[in-house]
């Protein structure tokens, strides 16, 4: 068996043509008429590392800690691999995974590739970088005051992107094909190949903007903060979403190149593909930019899942509604490969819905989040955002053994009142430590601003599928609350979350 394991950040099911999408993406439509379509794949934890420790492990991240590595009792669906004797490759452009806050991820696989660029990745050296010319070259707003440095570092790195064949995903989708040359032909593989586009800034070349997608004239907006879109005028939120379309169209591109080879060699017989990404982005919708900060609309929850698998020809082309969500994705690898999921893990495989009839539920609920945010849940015809009483004053706290945020290890004032604690069965024994999760500390959201809109909520799906009337019902809440602390009871979150989300009577 070979599989190849497809991730794209920020991939807005909206934005493809086979989930009903007005963008054309010939090369997505393409996989998908091979694949089986996943109608309610939902999303875990949130953001980018967070999603990643979901997809390892196989169980939620945010009931125990925010954005960080690996932990070192966590199971990794990469080792499982390893260990029976299956290669394992990462290629990637996802410059987090070399920051402190992702540090631990990649050394899990045999072999990697790193490629260069991305977003604010530390790379170009620039001492004194022409601040004056990038503002005449990018839109005020793209600066964005309490992350200036890290978008500056952007535009440096950018100026070497002079032709399509500079761009980080050109490069990453090269080093898979070089992966596949070498080793295409060999048996028992795992190759991931993760492209950090379309994430923001949309940056694409040129010649994947169509003409008419904006009336836009001004300097160069690629990268929105976290805000709301109506401090934009209709012009620059038109600019913005063709900047996602161009990307979109971009990545499309890329995704043939890959598609292309898998045709010239052969390799559909024997080699399973999975796509997905880790989360979605509001492109105006709701009037929000973004992610983390507003509820979790399903243009950030509902994601898109496409599974190719060789040994299951009558599923080509088919589309599934059965709820999934990204803590199944590490069970349903290993699943082809006939090895068990991860011990601790709280996923399902997928597989048998694609493989058996007679399967039509995996799970009832999919549970989705950011710490220190909403627990979300949603069962397929309803979403429920359930945020915290702000009467309530409960202290939240991280556990943890890698004291890390995204890009800084955490500071001595947070881990002053720590404590090494015991307690949890996934730590397999190991005591973990203990820290009071300060208000201000640098963990998402970090770009624009709080958690704003936090109003307890449902939609009704089949009813409201664009989720614009929100509803209480007392017995709906009252069903998502036993759902909800199930998974939390599975997932041995800390008997704080009880009290904080007001769930203390399901203890």
């Amino acid at each position: 068996m070979k599989t190849i394991y497809l991730l794209f950040d920020s991939l807005n099911r909206s934005a493809l043509s086979f989930y009903g999408g007005e963008i054309e993406t010939p090369n997505f439509e393409r996989l998908a008429k091979k694949s089986t379509t996943f109608e309610n794949h939902f999303i875990g934890s949130m953001p980018c590392m967070p999603a990643r420790r979901d997809m390892h492990t196989g169980r939620l991240n945010f009931f125990h800690r925010s954005w960080g590595p690996l932990e070192p009792f966590d199971d990794s669906f990469i080792i499982d691999l390893k260990k029976n004797g299956i290669y394992t490759h990462l290629t990637s452009d996802h410059n987090h995974y070399f920051e402190d806050g992702g540090a631990t991820y990649h050394n899990r696989y045999n072999t990697y590739d790193f490629i260069r660029g991305q977003e604010s990745d530390a790379w170009v050296a620039m001492v004194k970088p022409p601040i004056e010319k990038f503002k005449e070259q990018y839109h005020e707003k793209q600066f964005g005051a309490e992350r200036a440095p890290m978008r500056v570092q952007g535009m440096i790195n950018e100026t070497t992107f002079k032709t399509e064949k500079d761009f980080p995903i050109y490069k990453c989708v090269d080093a898979a094909l070089d992966f596949l040359a070498r080793n295409g032909q060999e048996d028992g593989w795992f190759l991931q190949l993760e492209c950090f586009d379309p994430h923001e800034p949309f940056s694409a070349p040129k010649k994947y903007r169509l003409e008419g997608d904006s009336e836009y004239t001004g300097a160069d907006y690629t990268w929105p903060q976290y805000r709301k879109a109506s401090d934009d005028n209709d012009k620059e939120i038109q600019e913005i979403r063709a900047n996602y379309a161009a990307l979109i169209r971009f990545c499309d591109e890329q995704l043939g190149r890959l598609l292309d080879y898998l045709d010239l060699h052969n390799l559909w017989e024997d080699t399973a593909i999975i796509l997905t990404t880790d989360h979605g982005f509001m492109l105006g919708e709701q009037d929000w930019w973004g992610k983390l900060r507003m509820p979790w609309f399903n243009e950030i929850a509902n994601i898109p899942l496409l599974i190719y698998d060789p040994q299951s020809p009558n599923s080509w082309g088919q589309r599934i509604k059965a709820l999934t969500q990204t803590t199944d994705i590490s069970s349903t690898i290993l699943d082809l490969y006939n090895i068990p999921s991860c011990e601790h893990s709280t996923g399902s495989s997928i597989l048998p819905l694609i493989r058996d009839n007679e399967i039509s539920s995996i799970r009832e609920v999919a549970v989705y989040g950011v710490f220190g945010g909403s627990i979300n849940a949603t069962d397929g015809r309803y979403t429920y955002f359930l945020y915290p009483d702000d009467s309530v004053d409960i202290q939240q706290f991280e556990y943890t053994l890698m004291p890390m945020h995204s890009t800084s290890m955490f500071e001595v004032r947070e881990l002053k009142n720590a404590e090494l604690i015991r307690g949890f069965n996934f730590t397999k024994g190991s005591p973990v430590l203990k820290i009071p999760a300060l208000k201000d500390a640098k963990r998402p959201p970090m770009q624009g601003g709080g958690f704003a809109d936090t109003e307890t909520r449902i939609y009704d799906l089949s009813n409201d599928p664009n989720q614009r009337v929100p509803l209480r019902d007392e017995n709906i809440e009252s069903y998502f609350n036993s759902l909800i602390s199930r998974q939390l009871k599975e997932h041995e979150a800390p008997l704080e979350f009880f009290s904080i989300f007001g769930l203390d009577e399901f203890r």
